[in-house]
C-alpha cells in the first residue's frame, strides 16, 4: 500500500482557553487542562493582545510610547508566566501556545473554529461600569463559537481576594474581630490543649 493510500490520520481533539494573566483566567486555565487530560485533547491556551491607541501606545504619556512589539514582548511574558505558574510541573497535556493580536473573543472564536473544539473561558461577576467599559469575552464567545464553550465561574477565594486588594488599595485598616471570634477558646470549661 502506498503512502497516498492510507487513511489520513484523524485531527486531535483540542481545548481551546483564553489567558490573560488575572485570577479568573488562571482559574479557566487549568479547568482547561483537567478538560485535555480526560479528552486526550492538545491545550491550546490563547492570549489575545491589543496595543491601546491602535498600536501607538499611550500617546500622552511622560514616557515614550510602545512599539506594537514591545506590546507583544509583554503578552508573550503574561502567556509564558502564566503557564509556568498555573503548571509547573506541566499540565498533562500536549500544549500549544499561541499570541494572537485581536479582540480577545474574536480571537478566540476564531482559534476554536472546529465542531470538535472545546472553548473554555473564565466567566465571572463583573460591576455595571467595567460591563460598560470593556466587553464580556465570555459573552462574545457564547453568542458566536461554532463549538461548546465551558464558561468557568471564578474561584470563591477571587472575591476576597479582590476586597482585600481594595481595602489595600485604599489603605483601610483590616477588621480582625472575625479572627478573635474565630480563635476564641471554647466555652465549656475544659482546659485548652
Amino acid at each position: 500500500m502506498s503512502g497516498s493510500d492510507a487513511a489520513p490520520s484523524p485531527r486531535p481533539l483540542r481545548v481551546v482557553v483564553g489567558v490573560n494573566g488575572e485570577p479568573g483566567s488562571r482559574t479557566a486555565l487549568r479547568r482547561a487542562a483537567a478538560e485535555a487530560r480526560h479528552r486526550r485533547a492538545e491545550l491550546w491556551p490563547v492570549l489575545a493582545w491589543q496595543p491601546p491607541c491602535g498600536g501607538l501606545g499611550v500617546r500622552h504619556a511622560a514616557v515614550e510610547p510602545l512599539a506594537a512589539e514591545d506590546w507583544q514582548d509583554l503578552a508573550r511574558g503574561t502567556l509564558l508566566g502564566t503557564l509556568d505558574e498555573v503548571f509547573p510541573d506541566g499540565p498533562g497535556a500536549r500544549v500549544h501556545a499561541l499570541l494572537a493580536q485581536g479582540s480577545p473573543g474574536r480571537v478566540l472564536v476564531e482559534t476554536a473554529d472546529r465542531e470538535d473544539d472545546l472553548l473554555v473561558v473564565g466567566a465571572g461577576h463583573r460591576g455595571t461600569l467595567r460591563r460598560l467599559v470593556q466587553p464580556s469575552v465570555s459573552r462574545y464567545c457564547l453568542a458566536r463559537a461554532d463549538c461548546p464553550v465551558l464558561a468557568v465561574p471564578p474561584s470563591p477565594l477571587e472575591a476576597e481576594l479582590a476586597a482585600a486588594h481594595r481595602r489595600n488599595l485604599w489603605r483601610l485598616r483590616l477588621d480582625t474581630r472575625h479572627f478573635a471570634e474565630e480563635t476564641a477558646a471554647p466555652d465549656d470549661g475544659a482546659p485548652v490543649a
